[in-house]
């Protein structure tokens, strides 16, 4: 066993992390990434959310807003690529049939986790509906499948989006600010998930308690899902599985309201 496995085996989870996979980057393993090399990743995530949040003049009806969709992640990763070289591919393991069952798993406590915690916020301060998602009911056949098979990159992206951030705050709190590798984790779980939460202001009408404390609440748990397995697949299926549940939920109370 190297030095490095076991520092590893002291710091590590043990009852969530699998014992073969580490984060990558925030150690210099495999390849060690400066401050300003993590600045141009965040600057890149920045612009590839900027696609799908702002108008581009040249990208309009469904193929140029499908485009700025798949700009979304493959701006950042694209970046990533540059910087890291062939390491870029440590986000990406093959997937087994046990990430199935992660992805799932993970899903579906998310969707209790967001029922319990948006409930509870809905009684004390009230909520904002997503227009995005309350306007299915509103499409027709054709334009639904474009938006079920839009969101497959645009959730991907939102995974690109937090965990790219993750990877660098842990970085910093674990390189530049010495903290223990566990508490550099907390601190780039909880930080991460609130920075996705902010993201989805302009979805939820600027509500900034939805998005911290529902929205927030959720990524934590979807981040989990990449934590437990180190694969960023496993946290995209459980993420579009969420999503697509809850798109499926408002088709039917569409479909059961109207009839």
């Amino acid at each position: 066993m190297t030095e490095a496995n076991k520092v590893l085996g002291k710091t590590r989870i043990n009852w969530l992390e699998q014992p073969e996979k580490d984060f990558p980057f925030y150690d210099g393993h495999p390849v060690a990434l400066s401050s300003m090399q993590w600045l141009s990743i965040l600057i890149a995530v920045a612009v590839g959310f900027a696609c799908i949040t702002s108008e581009v003049a040249i990208l309009t009806g469904n193929l140029g807003i499908f485009v700025r969709t798949l700009l979304f992640p493959a701006i950042p990763l694209v970046t990533l690529r540059i910087i890291a070289g062939p390491y870029w591919r440590c986000l990406f393991y093959r997937l087994r049939d046990v990430d199935l069952g992660w992805m799932l798993g993970f899903a579906v406590l998310n969707l209790v986790v967001s029922i319990l915690v948006g409930t509870l916020i809905m009684k004390q301060f009230g909520a904002e509906t997503n227009l995005a998602v309350s306007g299915l009911a509103d499409m027709d056949t054709k334009e639904r499948v474009l938006f079920f098979l839009r969101t497959i990159p645009q959730l991907f992206g939102e995974e690109v989006l937090t965990i790219l951030p993750f990877l660098a705050i842990l970085y910093v709190a674990y390189e530049r600010l010495n903290l223990s590798r566990t508490s550099a984790f907390l601190l780039a779980w909880l930080l991460s998930s609130v920075l996705f939460g902010l993201a989805h202001l302009p979805s939820y009408n600027w509500n900034l308690i939805q998005c911290l404390l529902v929205i927030g609440s959720a990524r934590l748990v979807l981040s989990l899902a990449y934590i437990k397995t180190k694969n960023i697949w496993v946290s995209t299926g459980a993420h579009i599985i969420n999503d697509w549940t809850i798109f499926a939920i408002v088709l039917f109370g569409s479909a059961t309201g109207g009839s």
